[in-house]
């Protein structure tokens, strides 16, 4: 990986919490591998050995804000935690800040035990809204700490509050059948830990269906404890998220069809949960000699 250079950059269409869709540019930084290396993660990929050198992380950001078009939003995602001292120095804070300017809302990810006083400083120099995305991925007692997450929900939970004392609003990943449970557990722990999230405090929610690739899932599934979830199952766990009008709940699509056993009915459901993601009302139900 070249440490000067983003591995990925786009643009798409997100609604936002204003109820707007609107578009979002989103910034894949090159950066070191994250230190809690959960089960599940296979955001090692694209990462580099160690810490990425002083200016090199505004350098990737100029680097794709040249290429992308004008948004009012912006998402960095590097590959593990904003606030991680050992991923993005923090004096490098000040550079991304004059960068973002200009932008509305700044979303950015993090762990839960790195929410601290940084986050509130590096919004303040941003004069911008911000949103922290966290994984809590599953509120199962079991489960959680089999991923080594290297965290509690009392953890999550106590981040979420400090977030809201300061104004800055959360969003959850939360996996849909993560190892160790059956599909109908799956559904059920994933509706589940949407309902912790909200209770908690979160405005937004992201369903993301668990995918293999990073060795430890295929050993596990080998094993007969994984079996990635159906597509049916994240439709199901949507249309219970939207109904509660707690706040924004998103399918994360991307390669969806490894989800899908059915050629038939894939695209007409896919398209059903983009338009759901984007409007946050239910579609009509699908219907395929497959269910």
């Amino acid at each position: 990986m070249d440490p000067n250079k983003p591995y990925a950059y786009l643009v798409e269409k997100e609604r936002m919490a204003n109820g707007k869709v609107e578009d979002v540019a989103t910034i894949f930084l090159t950066n070191k591998e994250c230190p809690f290396r959960c089960l599940m993660c296979d955001l090692w990929k694209n990462t580099t050995d160690r810490t990425v050198s002083l200016g090199a992380i505004p350098q990737q950001i100029e680097l794709a804000l040249e290429q992308l078009p004008t948004t009012q939003h912006i998402k960095l995602y590097n590959s593990g935690n904003f606030f991680d001292p050992k991923a993005i120095p923090p004096k490098d804070y000040e550079a991304i800040a004059q960068q973002l300017k200009g932008f509305s809302t700044v979303l950015v990810e993090n762990h839960p035990a790195l929410v601290n006083r940084k986050v509130v400083d590096f919004r303040d120099k941003l004069k911008a809204d911000i949103q922290v995305a966290m994984g809590l991925e599953t509120v199962h007692p079991a489960v959680l700490p089999k991923l080594n997450k290297q965290m509690t929900l009392a953890d999550f939970a106590d981040a979420v509050n400090f977030l809201i004392k300061h104004d800055i609003s959360s969003r959850s990943f939360i996996l849909l059948r993560p190892p160790f449970l059956s599909e109908a557990e799956g559904v059920e722990w994933c509706k589940k830990s949407i309902d912790f999230s909200f209770d908690a405090g979160v405005e937004c929610c992201a369903v993301i269906p668990t995918r293999s690739g990073n060795g430890a899932l295929e050993q596990l599934a080998k094993e007969g404890y994984f079996h990635s979830p159906h597509i049916r199952s994240l439709e199901e766990v949507l249309d219970y998220g939207i109904s509660l009008k707690k706040g924004r709940v998103f399918a994360d699509l991307w390669d969806l069809e490894q989800f899908s056993q059915c050629d038939i009915c894939f695209e007409d459901r896919k398209l059903r949960m983009h338009h759901m993601n984007l409007q946050q009302i239910f579609g009509p139900k699908i219907s395929c000699s497959c269910t």
